[in-house]
C-alpha cells in the first residue's frame, strides 16, 4: 500500500507491503513521489526490491572511514592502503551517498585521476574502492543493485618495470647510503640511517620484498644453515629463503636490536632514505622495488630452473615471475655462441 502526503512543503511517500520493510522518501514534487512509489511497488511485485535507505543515508567517505578502522588493520599492506584510503577520503567521491555512487560518477573520477597519475595507480585505487563497496554490501547491510566499479572500463596499466642496475650504478648507490660523519662543528651532513646500506645489499642477494625484510626477526634466521624463514608474505604462504654467502656476511655484520627485528626501521623511512640516495647517486627510474627485479634477474643466472627460482622469490604464478626476469641481451648473446 502506498501513501503520499504533503508536509512542510515537501511530499512524503511511503510504501508498506507485508514481508517487506517500510520504504519511505521525501520529494519536492508530488509527481516525483508518485513515480517513486510505482517503482518501489513494481520491485516488490517482482521480488527484486532493495531497501536503499541505508545506502542513501551513508556517505562514501563515512564508509571509507569505517573500512579504514575495521578492515585495514588486519591486512599485511595496511600502511600503504591506509595512505590511499585517506587520499580517497579527501576526493569528491567521499561526499557522495552510497546510493548515488554510480558507474558514471566513478568513470568521471577515473578520467580526472588519469590526468594526475598513471593507469597502474588508478587501477590500484579502483581496487580499493571496489573492495570497500563489496564489504559495505556484503557485511554492513548497505544495499546496492551492483558494484559500479565492475561496470566501468579499467585504464591500461603502464609498461612493466624492466629497469636493471648495473655494477657502476650499484656502487654509486651503496656509496650514497654510507653514513656521513659529523662535520667539524658537530653537525650531520648526509645520510644517518645505518640500516639502509645493509638492507639494500640484503635485498639484492635475496630478492625479498621490502615488507618481508622489515618483518624478519632474528629468531627466523639460521646463519649456520644459511636460511631465513618468512612467516608472513604477500601471497599469504610462509617460505624459507636460502641465503648466499654475501647475504650471510651482511647479517653477520649487523648489531642485534632490542626489538628483535633484523632491520628495525619503518617502511616510510626506507622509502624516503632510498629516494634521497638515488638522487645523490644520480639514478633515474629506480625505486626500492627495482631491487627485487634486479635480484630476481641475477638469481636466474645462477638458477636456470624456474621452479627453484620461484621457490626463492615466492612467486606462485610463473607468468608473474616472468615480469621480474629481465635478462641482459648481451648475456643471452653469449649463450648463442
Amino acid at each position: 500500500m502506498a501513501s503520499i502526503r504533503c508536509r512542510n512543503g515537501k511530499w512524503q511517500a511511503r510504501v508498506r507491503r507485508r514481508g517487506h520493510p517500510d520504504a519511505e522518501k521525501t520529494f519536492s514534487s508530488r509527481k516525483d513521489a508518485e513515480k517513486w512509489t510505482r517503482q518501489i511497488e513494481s520491485e516488490m511485485d517482482r521480488g527484486c526490491f532493495i531497501d536503499r535507505t541505508e545506502a542513501e543515508r551513508a556517505l562514501f567517505g563515512e564508509v571509507l572511514q569505517r573500512y579504514l578502522q575495521e578492515v585495514v588493520p588486519g591486512k599485511r599492506g595496511r600502511e600503504t592502503e591506509s595512505v590511499r584510503i585517506r587520499a580517497l577520503m579527501l576526493s569528491d567521491l567521499a561526499n557522495r551517498s552510497m546510493a548515488n555512487l554510480n558507474s558514471k560518477i566513478i568513470a568521471t573520477w577515473r578520467d580526472e585521476r588519469l590526468k594526475q597519475v598513471s593507469g597502474s595507480t588508478v587501477n590500484r585505487e579502483l581496487n580499493i574502492i571496489s573492495a570497500v563497496i563489496n564489504t559495505a554490501i556484503k557485511e554492513w547491510g548497505i544495499a546496492l543493485p551492483n558494484n559500479p566499479v565492475t561496470l566501468i572500463k579499467r585504464p591500461r596499466s603502464g609498461p612493466p618495470r624492466n629497469r636493471r642496475i648495473d655494477p657502476a650504478e650499484e656502487e654509486r648507490l651503496l656509496q650514497a647510503l654510507e653514513v656521513a660523519p659529523r662535520t667539524a662543528d658537530g653537525r650531520f651532513c648526509g645520510p644517518q640511517n645505518a640500516w639502509m646500506k645493509p638492507l639494500v645489499q640484503f635485498a639484492l642477494e635475496t630478492a625479498m620484498r621490502r615488507g618481508e625484510m622489515l618483518g624478519l626477526g632474528w629468531e627466523d634466521v639460521d646463519l649456520q644453515r644459511r636460511v631465513a624463514h618468512l612467516k608472513q608474505t604477500k601471497n599469504g604462504d610462509a617460505r624459507t629463503v636460502p641465503l648466499s654467502t654475501e647475504a650471510v656476511k651482511v647479517l653477520d655484520g649487523l648489531p642485534r636490536s632490542l626489538s628483535g627485528r633484523v632491520f628495525p626501521i619503518t617502511s616510510d623511512a626506507v622509502k624516503k632514505a632510498f629516494s634521497r640516495a638515488c638522487c645523490r647517486a644520480k639514478l633515474t627510474r629506480v625505486v626500492f622495488h627495482t631491487l627485487r627485479h634486479e635480484a630476481t634477474s641475477r638469481l636466474s643466472e645462477k638458477l636456470p630452473n624456474v621452479i627453484e627460482l620461484a621457490a626463492i622469490t615466492g612467486h606462485k604464478d610463473l607468468r608473474m615471475l616472468q615480469r621480474y626476469y629481465h635478462p641482459r641481451p648481451e648475456a643471452l648473446a653469449l649463450k648463442l655462441v
